[in-house]
């Protein structure tokens, strides 16, 4: 699958909150096999949209402090 366009990639928070629920789901159990494989699967792709926010928010931070630093 390719990565998802800016118009279809969730926020940050969406993002973090399907998380949440997709854990909870699998944590709950009495899923198949083959839901819990894409409830994993679903899930991956999530924290790995977290984590490109999170790495894009630092960027943005060290940019502003590296600017900061140089005046």
């Amino acid at each position: 699958m390719s990565d998802p366009t800016d118009e279809q990639r969730p926020s940050y928070e969406a993002a973090r909150e399907e998380l949440v629920e997709v854990v909870r789901r699998l944590e709950a159990g009495g899923t198949s096999l083959e839901e819990s494989l894409a409830l994993w699967e679903r899930g991956e792709r999530l924290a790995t949209i977290c984590q490109e926010w999170l790495d894009g928010a630092r960027e943005r931070l060290d940019a502003v402090v590296a600017a900061d630093e140089e005046d």
